[in-house]
């Protein structure tokens, strides 16, 4: 079959055997945070490579604590910023394809979508950002990312509502006392640039009082074009600082504040005929080219940890997050029987959304010995204000087919809208969370959370319990089981359709449980990690629409998706000179107890999927690197009568360091789509993202 052979080359690097020298560590001592400052001695220099490793020990967003990742009893994938950087990633998506897990969905309106496990993350509750809830309803700045963390199955113990595939962590660049000064410039052959610049360190003499700071300057040009012949392009501003200060031995006190500002043409995606082919031509854009979106995104905040004893600590968190969005559309309207040719409609409209998003959250954790075995407690509270508004007006719709003239842009502006859709609500959790390590082989995981959600008509109450099992045979090898549960409000309390034989029934919010076994190994002298999982989740209280033949019609809550697969994911350094972060799925994703979808598959859920990507260093400073991303076969349809073809693309690339008067230079060369693969991404019939073909990007960083 057609995935066999990146499976073989897959399970070629994962059998690899050999031996990683050790890394020689830095002296350090912690701050409050757990991050880690100089001290002031003497430091003996090492001569070594200047790359740095794959493998990550631990996430943080996981157990909401520093907890390695072999005592945590779920399926959890950490992409470090190494990968990142290799890769010349801008968007958050470029980044995601490293985990077989995580499949991508539609990319319309200059924001991207994902699905993890199969089930799609929501803007509102399937992104976090350093452990806040995080609105994500445009692009990410990666460039302010130093790992992030793909947390899978429902975790709404520790986070709140949330889907049952996971939660996506990204966590940010801290504060260093080394000085940090790096600038970064890359192109590709599009004629798109981005500058960077990366500062950092202390402002004291005493290394009290330390900072990070962003700033990325982007244009784009897209590959696919309008109808009038222009390309669709992109520019985007982000600035981001944050502040450490040790207060004193015990607290630490961080601030942060970053803007992004990112403006856009519009593009809705391409539309499939009924053999999932691109209608037209695959570089084809069918909104105008007077089409945009216009995101200014403001985040700010401040986090505080304090040390109360040996053993127990407390940290406290708050982030407001504003979001002001103008969207022009000339909003394309795909027709059922649509021929390139054809005449289509346009309904264009200017529109404005305000999102104000803010999140605090406190944390008490402490270690202590009770009745003979240890504990590793969490108890804590966090907290969610939403605010949503909207100013629409409406333009003239228009007819328009291929080969006219491009329409005027509409004499229209939200400001005219006399006027003001709002949408409120609130909610609270309080979690507790207790691992228990019995002995030097057993450990058990107990947890649970009270809930509550004030919204008009939608108010909502929930308790859930999650478990875990952990088995260590030896100190690199865990065996472990788990059960956890998540639950999604739904947007109203009743069924208000008068005319639904359910009229007035009370709606709960949606569910999900999941089972999970799993295994974890620490190989080769611990440099490479080594993961399995097998995974089971049923979400249930889908409303559901029965129709009978007298016309009438009932909805009930008990329409369920179940999804079922593995995965095996490997991360690390395979021999002195081999690195690799590769992973596969297989899902097996279902409707079921639904009149019309029964037994279907959701949009964009691949039975397999699988990635891989690897470096080799050829020498000290300079190395080479290759990946490759498989999807299999799509349902672009949910009546499963359109299917997106698999595909495999191959991406490679190469990196050579210079080191000239205490300044490193890393010049990078990457091609992205080596082979020049069609292959069609996310999305479904009317807003499909077409894979671009190959593309080349050059870039420059010097460190100071």
């Amino acid at each position: 079959m057609k995935f066999s052979p990146l499976f073989l080359a897959v399970s070629a690097v994962l059998s690899s055997t050999a031996v990683f020298a050790n890394t020689p560590d830095n002296s350090a001592s912690s701050t409050p945070d757990g991050s880690q400052r100089n001290n002031p001695m003497e430091v003996i220099e090492v001569k070594g490579s200047y790359f740095h490793g794959y493998k990550v020990d631990n996430a943080n967003g996981a157990m909401r604590g520093d907890i390695s990742l072999l005592e945590t009893a779920q399926s959890v994938t950490v992409i470090p910023d190494t990968v990142i950087n290799e890769q010349l990633a801008t968007t958050l998506g470029e980044v995601l394809v490293n985990d077989a897990s995580l499949t991508a969905g539609s990319k319309q309106r200059n924001r991207e979508v994902f699905n993890l496990r199969g089930f799609e993350l929501s803007s509102s509750n399937g992104y976090l950002r350093d452990g806040h809830q995080h609105w994500s309803h445009y692009q990410q700045p990666i460039e302010t990312l130093e790992s992030i963390e793909v947390i899978k199955g429902p975790s709404s113990i520790l986070y709140g509502q949330s889907g049952p595939g996971g939660l996506v962590n990204m966590v940010t660049k801290k504060p260093t006392a080394n000085s940090i000064f790096t600038l970064g410039v890359d192109f590709d052959q599009e004629g798109s640039s981005r500058l960077t610049l990366d500062a950092g360190g202390a402002l004291t003499d005493d290394e009290a009082l330390r900072y990070r700071a962003n700033l990325v300057k982007q244009d784009v040009t897209y590959q696919r074009e309008y109808q009038n012949g222009e390309q669709r392009d992109r520019e985007r501003f982000l600035g981001a600082l944050v502040v450490d200060y040790d207060v004193n031995d015990n607290l630490l006190v961080r601030v942060h504040y970053d803007r992004t500002n990112d403006k856009a043409g519009l593009d809705t995606g391409a539309w499939l005929d009924d053999e999932g082919k691109v209608i037209g031509d695959d570089k084809t854009i069918r909104d105008m080219s007077w089409a945009f979106t216009d995101i200014t995104v403001e985040n700010y905040g401040v986090d505080v940890n304090y040390i109360l004893s040996d053993s127990w600590q407390v940290k406290v968190g708050y982030n407001e997050q504003s979001f002001e969005r103008q969207r022009f559309e000339s909003s394309p309207k795909k027709p059922s029987d649509f021929n390139e040719g054809d005449t289509y409609t346009s309904k264009p409209y200017d529109r404005y959304d305000d999102w104000q998003f803010t999140t605090t959250f406190i944390d008490f954790t402490g270690e202590f010995e009770l009745a003979g075995v240890d504990h590793n407690l969490l108890v804590g509270a966090n907290y969610l204000d939403y605010y949503y508004g909207q100013l629409k007006v409406n333009g003239d719709s228009f007819e328009y087919s291929a080969g006219q003239g491009e329409p005027p842009r509409p004499d229209i502006s939200y400001s005219n809208d006399d006027s003001l859709y709002t949408s409120e609500y609130d909610y609270y959790g309080i979690y507790i969370q207790d691992l228990i390590t019995i002995n030097q082989e057993w450990q058990v995981m107990l947890g649970g959370r009270y809930d509550k959600q004030s919204k008009e008509g939608a108010d909502n109450e929930s308790l859930l319990p999650k478990a875990g099992l952990l088995y260590h045979p030896s100190d690199s090898t865990t065996f472990y089981a788990s059960y956890s549960e998540g639950f999604e409000p739904q947007s109203s309390e009743t069924i208000h359709d008068e005319d639904d034989l359910n009229h007035g029934m009370e709606i709960d919010a949606m569910t999900s449980e999941q089972f999970e076994l799993g295994a974890k190994w620490q190989l080769l002298d611990d440099r490479l990690l080594l993961t399995t999982a097998i995974f089971d989740i049923t979400k249930s209280g889908v409303l559901v629409t029965e129709y009978y033949e007298d016309d009438s019609y009932q909805t009930s809550q008990v329409g369920e998706q179940r999804h079922k697969g593995f995965e095996i994911a490997a991360q690390g350094a395979v021999t002195d000179k081999l690195f690799v972060m590769a992973s596969v799925m297989n899902l097996d994703a279902v409707y079921e107890n639904d009149e019309e979808y029964t037994g279907k598959t959701p949009i964009d859920a691949p039975e397999w999927s699988a990635s891989i990507w690897s470096r080799y260093e050829v020498t000290e400073n300079f190395a080479i690197n290759a990946g490759a991303f498989y999807e299999g076969e799509r349902f672009a349809d949910q009546d499963n009568t359109i299917v997106k073809n698999a595909y495999a693309r191959i991406d490679v690339g190469a990196t050579y360091k210079i080191n000239l008067d205490n300044t490193d230079i890393n010049l990078r060369f990457n091609v992205q789509n080596l082979f020049d693969t069609d292959y069609l991404a996310g999305g479904g019939t009317s807003n499909v993202t077409v894979g671009d073909g190959r593309s080349f990007r050059l870039a420059m960083q010097v460190a100071f």
